[in-house]
């Protein structure tokens, strides 16, 4: 039986999506991306509470109170903080994939998540901000983890033909945790000043029901072949994560991005920085990682009711503006998702930023003529919420997709660090200047994104080949030339096709089949 399942008759069978993948993508998101989303726009609803509760510690403890610069400053640290742990948690993802494995690493990370958890949920009865900052921090830490290990998970269990799909399927969980922290925080929910707490912790429960849940599911079978070179259990995952016929063609693939590798150790940082064969794509993931947040999407985020209330919309109001945006993200990124196998990962990158700049122009023009002209508010809402859609659209989730898309195994790992490493710098540098860039720059400080949203569009439209339904081993031919070198591809052999039957067969040779 094992047997009949590595042999395709024809080579040119179907990839379906299976429910064990679709499974695997709606679990891993879950229990992860979600998370990061939720955690962008938790501390935007109970912003006020948070203050007051500083504040009135700080009375307190030291007997007066501080002045509202510095409590911005104190926020601002909470709305930061998340950043850093995201970086801490990014520098440890190529040690921990090469060691427990994609799927081993998300649910030994889950362990984070309760215990920051635990702690923004006690805060205020322990009358201890600080467990905030430090829960914030230990949040973000997973966070970094399983922002850049969910997308190379399922980059590496989807076949090609899926891999944009699946690949954007944690962007929706993004997107989807940001729409629940804002129908969350509306007033008549869990937006009293009593219940902030528990709005911070609540990041418990998805955690816990991936951790029930993910356990069941194999590794990812390019990490058991190519890293671990366990052929049996490569078979099974991929009889779990594939119809019948699509087998022998995989194995064989991944065959023959082994044969290009010049080691199957996983490359450091260092070295993937000296590796001239993948200069290209090195700088590639730089700049859309960064451009990614560097966009202004996290200021939006953060200060969602900060930028209406500049607008002049009033605070009744704000709330479910607010929960609106959330809904049009989640549309988008479904968009998104559904289109990429069509449209392709070239056409959603330059319409989202260049989308996304032209509105960051139009919040700067609305906002200075808003004075003079009482409808150029309304603008600066359709303007924030066109950012916000130009964003979930394709720059939310193209950037993970394409870090794992551009590097074969040996340096994915490596090249996770440096993309998501320079997405937390960027998220905490825009999480941590963007309110004190307001107050000096004013409606001018939406320029700056602007001019990075164009940058990036160019960028992709003059450098980035389009890769869908694409193997790793062709990407990688696509940018040889530009890198200046050339890439190994040879046909399977017959030894290799020997070695694949007798894996198959458990040792058993079929001279019939060599043969031929």
């Amino acid at each position: 039986m094992a047997e009949e399942v590595l042999i395709d008759t024809n080579g040119r069978c179907t990839r379906h999506l299976t429910l064990s993948l679709l499974a695997v993508a709606l679990l891993s998101s879950f229990g992860s991306s979600l998370l990061y989303g939720y955690n962008l726009a938790v501390v935007n609803s109970p912003a006020e509470y948070i203050k007051d509760f500083y504040n009135q510690t700080i009375v307190r403890r030291y007997g007066s109170g501080v002045d509202e610069e510095h409590l911005t400053l104190l926020y601002s640290i909470i709305v930061s903080i998340f950043a850093i742990g995201g970086l801490v948690g990014s520098l440890t993802v190529g040690m921990q994939v090469t060691r427990f494995g994609r799927k081993g690493t998300l649910i030994r990370s889950t362990v984070l998540v309760f215990v920051g958890g635990a702690l923004m949920g006690f805060s205020r009865l322990c009358q201890s901000p600080e467990m905030i900052i430090i829960g914030r921090f230990i949040t973000g830490i997973h966070s970094g983890i399983s922002l850049s290990v969910v997308p190379m998970y399922l980059g590496e269990i989807a076949p090609k033909n899926l891999r944009g799909f699946l690949g954007l399927v944690p962007s929706i969980f993004i997107c989807l945790g940001v729409f629940i922290a804002q129908i969350l925080g509306l007033h008549e929910i869990l937006g009293k000043e009593d219940h902030w707490p528990l709005f911070l912790s609540l990041v418990v429960v998805p955690t816990f029901i991936q951790l029930m849940l993910l356990p069941w599911f194999p590794e990812s079978p390019r990490y058991l072949m190519i890293e671990k070179r366990n052929i049996h259990a490569t078979i099974k995952a991929l009889k779990c994560y594939r119809a019948k016929c699509d087998i022998q063609a995989e194995m064989e693939e991944m065959e023959e991005e082994q044969r290009t590798m010049t080691s199957v150790e996983t490359v450091s940082v260092l070295q993937l920085f000296k590796d001239l064969s993948v200069r290209w794509q090195l700088i590639t993931i730089i700049v859309v990682n960064a451009g990614m947040q560097l966009s202004g999407i996290d200021a939006i985020w953060f200060y969602t009711n900060a930028i209406f209330e500049n607008a002049g919309i009033s605070a009744h109001q704000i709330q479910y503006l607010t929960a609106g945006t959330g809904a049009i993200e989640v549309i988008a990124g479904l968009i998104g998702c559904f289109t990429i196998e069509r449209v392709g990962r070239r056409l959603l990158m330059i319409s989202g930023f260049s989308f996304m700049g032209i509105c960051c122009a139009g919040i700067t023009v609305s906002l200075l003529l808003q004075t003079y002209v009482s409808f150029m508010r309304y603008i600066s809402v359709a303007c924030v919420v066109g950012i916000i859609a130009g964003f979930c659209i394709g720059p939310a989730g193209v950037p993970f997709l394409m870090t794992g898309e551009l590097f074969k195994q040996s340096h994915r790992p490596s090249a996770y660090i440096v993309g998501g490493s320079l997405n937390w710098i960027s998220n905490f540098t825009v999480g941590f200047v963007f309110p004190f860039l307001q107050m000096s720059a004013g409606a001018f400080c939406y320029l700056v994104f602007c001019v990075v949203c164009v940058g990036v569009a160019v960028y992709v439209y003059f450098i980035i080949p389009e890769t869908k339904n694409k193997t790793f081993v062709e990407i990688s031919q696509m940018f040889a030339s530009r890198n200046g070198c050339e890439i190994e591809n040879q046909p399977l052999t017959i030894a290799d096709h020997l070695s694949l039957k007798k894996l198959n067969g458990y040792g058993t040779v079929v001279p019939a089949d060599v043969e031929k």
